[in-house]
């Protein structure tokens, strides 16, 4: 290991390793919750107003469910969420104490849409046969744009993070802040849409991989096969959509972040043209076990056989990831990649063949390949992530701040780490109970405990949404 980097190891707070670790486990967490609370009221809304011009119950019965698992999602997403906003504080000072002029304004719009979200989520909840039918439907929007501007907001302050604008230093301090055009950053639009559209990946895989469990264990009715088709097609177009964004946002990182890149790439040595590299590690500063298409590299990621990718060795150690890390981004890249393009073809094989007049629904080696698919697109989102954080490495704020320089010199970060794990543990699991739990209760006919308005086998009066009316 070079000099300079053991000197670099050597210097890193103490803090922060589990720092890193917390913000892996909350981040990692809230994400996938976040993912259910930006794409479901969307999908939930196509299933309402599909039961409302159709007369169709099973569509509003699925709407009505799924509401109601959203409000769980979303109550364990807001205590996520808030621990979140606290370790921003606690666990990166530095960060906020440099930074925070720059890059609060889209946190607090963030928290309006926050409220906004769940004010209307539930005027949602309790409207069901209390107010007319296209009123309540048209509750749902506001729970829809809240939740696109609240991740519009987050992602403008992690585009900052990786260029940031909006700001001048002087001597090492922050002048001349222009809150607003370090908010709308040239990174902003491209970012935000990779990670709106990956929540309808994941929303939309993960609920027909739930319908394709019943499905497998023999419940082949209209509940179950709208349950699945709806949101599996919403998740087939952002899959399809998704590697196109992704191609684009990639091949403007030569310009903006080449460490990362060269990471991508497990690109040592600068090439030209350079090759595709499929797997391998780096060991000692030298790239092996991989296997290596040439000059594919360069065409995929500078639109040309011709034109180099710059060597991680360009780079001083201190302004780029290290082999580990480095090999970590290349393969967490590279398996987002495979899943998603998987995801694609195979959602879209499965159209095709539908309109061909083939059912795969009673198929079961496509029912369980539907159920692997929920989970994998939760990895491919976590593997998403991870190239853009830890290629970043070792800045926090792109070219301006390293991580080491941001992280508290608490001492008691560990016991901070352990209290987060057992919380997000115990939450996490008592939603996945409650859940179970609902689903178990729907799937018997009974109904719910608490004796709401909306409750959808109710004695008081047959359930129409309001059609009624």
């Amino acid at each position: 290991m070079p000099a300079a980097l053991n000197h670099l190891l050597a210097a890193e707070p103490d803090a922060l390793l589990p720092a890193r670790w917390q913000m892996t486990l909350t981040l990692g967490s809230h994400i996938v919750l976040a993912s259910f609370g930006v794409a479901l009221p969307v999908v939930i809304w196509v299933l309402h107003r599909r039961g409302i011009r159709q007369h169709d119950h099973v569509a509003l019965g699925l709407a009505k469910r799924w509401a109601k698992a959203s409000a769980v999602l979303f109550a364990v997403g807001a205590v996520s969420g808030t621990i979140l906003s606290f370790e921003m504080g606690m666990l990166w000072p530095g960060f906020m104490r440099r930074y925070g002029d720059v890059i609060g304004l889209p946190f607090a719009l963030e928290g309006i849409a926050f409220f906004v979200e769940a004010i209307f989520l539930g005027i949602y909840l309790y409207g069901w046969d209390r107010l007319p039918p296209r009123v309540h439907l048209a509750t749902l929007v506001p729970v829809g744009l809240a939740g696109v501007v609240g991740t519009f907001c987050i992602l403008a302050v992690n585009a900052w993070m990786n260029g940031p604008t909006g700001f001048r230093e002087v001597d090492g301090r922050v002048v001349d802040v222009d809150p607003w055009a370090a908010m709308f950053n040239p990174r902003v639009w491209l970012q935000f849409a990779h990670m709106w559209v990956a929540t309808f990946m994941v929303a939309g895989f993960v609920t027909a991989a739930v319908y394709a469990v019943g499905l497998l264990r023999g419940r082949d009715d209209r509940h179950h096969r709208l349950g699945f088709l709806v949101p599996f097609a919403f998740a087939t177009v952002a899959a399809l959509v998704q590697p196109v964004i992704g191609h684009v946002l990639g091949a403007r990182l030569h310009a903006e972040q080449p460490a990362k890149l060269a990471a991508i790439e497990l690109a040592v040595e600068t090439e030209s043209p350079a090759p595709l590299v499929l797997g391998g590690v780096i060991v000692d500063g030298d790239r092996r076990w991989a296997i290596e298409i040439p000059g594919l590299g360069s065409l995929i990621s500078r639109g040309a056989t011709d034109r180099p990718i710059t060597g991680l060795s360009e780079f001083a150690d201190d302004e780029r990831p290290n082999d580990a890390l480095a090999t970590l981004v290349h393969w967490s890249f590279q398996s987002m990649v495979a899943i998603g393009l998987a995801l694609a073809g195979g959602s879209a094989a499965f159209w095709w063949a539908r309109h061909r007049g083939h059912d795969w629904l009673r198929r079961r080696w496509f029912l369980r390949a539907a159920v692997v698919a929920g989970p994998a697109a939760v990895a491919a989102l976590e593997l998403g992530w991870i190239t853009t954080e830890v290629g970043r490495q070792p800045w926090i704020v792109y070219g301006h701040q390293r991580v080491a320089e941001a992280v508290t010199d608490n001492d008691g970060v560990w016991w901070s780490l352990a209290i987060v794990t057992v919380v997000y543990t115990a939450m996490l699991t008592g939603a996945a109970l409650v859940l179970r739990s609902m689903s178990r209760r729907w799937r018997e006919g009974a109904p719910l405990d608490l004796p709401t308005p909306y409750d959808v086998d109710r004695d008081v009066a047959p359930f129409d949404g309001g059609l009624s009316r």
